[in-house]
């Protein structure tokens, strides 16, 4: 999963993906100091895989992995190839959601573009953009759609009729995620890869200070989390200056000042779940002496692909899926008190792999 951390300029884009992968992007006080986009590579925190840890003693853990990147900021006109438009508009492309960083603190020492903060006026600007880019997108479709019709291409008429409806959703300030499209168009509309259907995280950057205050006594954040309800899009609130405070800490330190801080979770576990809940993502467990692994799925993925997911020849020769969930297996304390039991299910092709299952894939090739 590659997840594109976008925003204005000044915005905190650049703090923050440092925070997040401790991968040393620049972060200096002027626009476009990201020129070329960043990338780092996360750990997706698991307990289970450290429970297991202590049941297996396993030569290695290997957690699942989200890409970041971290993606030029953006100013009005990007859409014409203003500033580093038209490569922030290639890059977006790139990834299968945005992480856009809008910006809630007021700092006289670090410059915003606009010349004052405001949040709503940000996402603004960056979706009129997207949006922009995706109504030349849906315009050369319907132009290619309707000449194809005239050849005598049935099912192009469909293609130039949803274009028109889409360009007109565009038009009126709306991205595309937002319109009700039924199956069959979507299925069309998947085709076309426009920047507005992509999910959408908006992470509030708040200052320090703000940092464990009720949300009512924030300034600015109740519009964007109005904005984001509008937009079918998720919301996390975050401190770019304290996460990348914790990215430094060892993890008893992290643990004690999350506690001191009142806020239980790091900015980067609650921006994960948020992220594996818009993407409909689960993770499966394989366990054993030498490797306790986390894999990351697609909800509602049958057993014979997420074998896939290990190798090819799983999925090939796949024959069963022997499994007992996460709960069920700490219970037990062992795979053999389990089967001991009964409790491990034999699966085959068509079973739909559910989040936290020990898996054991039966395969002939």
């Amino acid at each position: 999963m590659k997840l594109g951390v976008v925003g204005l300029p000044n915005v905190g884009k650049s703090t923050l993906f440092n925070a997040i992968t401790n991968a040393g992007a620049q972060a200096e006080n002027y626009p476009f100091c990201t020129i070329e986009p960043n990338t780092g590579v996360v750990l997706v925190p698991d307990d289970r895989l450290n429970v297991l840890a202590e049941m297996y003693h396993p030569k290695k853990v290997t957690p699942t992995t989200i890409e970041f990147v971290d993606i030029a900021g953006l100013v009005k006109g990007a859409s014409r190839g203003e500033g580093l438009g038209n490569k922030f508009l290639s890059h977006i492309r790139e990834v299968d959601a945005i992480v856009h960083v809008v910006r809630c603190f007021e700092d006289e020492n670090i410059i915003h573009v606009d010349g004052s903060v405001d949040p709503v006026r940000d996402i603004e600007t960056i979706n009129l953009e997207l949006i922009f880019a995706d109504m030349d997108t849906v315009q050369r479709r319907k132009e290619k759609a309707e000449k194809s019709f005239r050849g005598g291409d049935k099912k192009a008429g469909a293609e130039a009729e949803l274009a028109a409806k889409i360009y007109a959703h565009l038009e009126s300030g709306k991205p595309a995620r937002t319109y009700p499209a039924d199956e069959e168009e979507k299925e069309i509309l998947d085709g076309w890869f426009l920047l507005t259907t992509k999910p959408v995280i908006y992470a509030a950057n708040i200052s320090e200070d703000d940092l464990g205050k009720p949300e009512s006594e924030i300034r600015h954040l109740d519009r964007v989390r109005e904005t984001a309800k509008q937009e079918n899009a998720e919301i996390i609130v975050i401190s770019a200056a304290i996460e990348q405070d914790i990215a430094q800490m060892g993890p008893e330190e992290k643990t004690e000042f999350l506690e001191e801080l009142g806020i239980g979770q790091s900015g980067l576990d609650r921006l994960i779940t948020a992220c594996y809940r818009l993407l409909g993502l689960i993770s499966f467990l394989t366990v054993g002496e030498d490797e306790c692994r986390a894999w990351t799925i697609t909800r509602g993925t049958k057993a014979p692909q997420a074998a896939g997911k290990i190798h090819t020849d799983f999925e090939k020769g796949f024959i069963r899926a022997e499994i007992v969930p996460y709960d069920v297996l700490i219970e037990n304390g062992s795979m053999a008190a389990c089967r001991e039991k009964g409790l491990i299910r034999s699966e085959g092709k068509d079973y739909v792999m559910k989040d936290g299952d020990v898996t054991l894939f039966r395969f002939n090739v």
